[in-house]
């Protein structure tokens, strides 16, 4: 089994109950036709040659996990009319990409939790955030105009991401563990970020963030 850099964080003794399962489903349906479609813009963007052929790979994780999760609730993920517009320079672009796959590996451990059978997709967005946290060390340790874009980035990335984990987190099931939820998956993603280098010592930032 992969392991993710990070210990991974939900594996502590607090559980959603089974009665989240569908909320869990039908943000993971949203979630991965999200992801499908930042994955194909991103595709169109000038990336380095091995992450070109891993956004290839990652496209076809993306649209098998889409159809397990239309197939699971019985509906198709709306629609887009054109894809989503993502940051054009690699350093900004890699930042957006692994921070969404780390909140997607958070979600990803909770529906494990409940969906012991769906245990393949919490592999794959291991595979997906090691792969970018690699790229992000690259990145950090490159050319400094580079490593300085990759940090602004990761800094206002983080003071949306407490709105973003709102709308995630936007249903009548989760609504008793919105507060505990909210609280472990921002740390979670701190010290991530913190981990890699994009974001300095915390000072409690996510109370804050946004």
């Amino acid at each position: 089994m992969k392991g993710a850099t990070q210990k991974d964080s939900l594996t502590g003794p607090f559980r959603l109950p089974s009665s989240c399962e569908p909320a869990l489903l039908e943000r993971f349906l949203k979630a991965e036709a999200m992801a499908l479609w930042a994955v194909r813009s991103s595709q169109l963007q000038k990336v380095p040659s091995n992450v070109r052929l891993f956004l290839q790979r990652h496209e076809e994780d993306e649209q098998r996990h889409l159809e397990q999760f239309q197939t699971i609730l019985g509906h198709h993920a709306h629609e887009r009319g054109q894809l989503p517009s993502v940051p054009r320079q690699w350093p900004a672009l890699a930042v957006q990409l692994f921070g969404y796959e780390a909140l997607g590996l958070e979600f990803a451990l909770l529906l494990a939790d409940v969906r012991p059978d769906l245990s393949s997709i919490l592999e794959d967005e291991r595979t997906h955030v090691e792969f970018f946290e690699r790229e992000i060390r690259k990145i950090l340790s490159g050319e400094q105009a580079d490593a300085e874009q990759a940090r602004t980035s990761a800094r206002a990335w983080w003071r949306k991401l407490p709105r973003t984990l709102d709308r995630y987190l936007e249903h009548s099931a989760l609504e008793p563990y919105r507060p505990e939820l909210a609280g472990r998956i921002l740390s979670a993603l701190e010290c991530r970020l913190m981990g890699t280098g994009l974001l300095g010592q915390s000072r409690n930032s996510h109370n804050n963030a946004g």
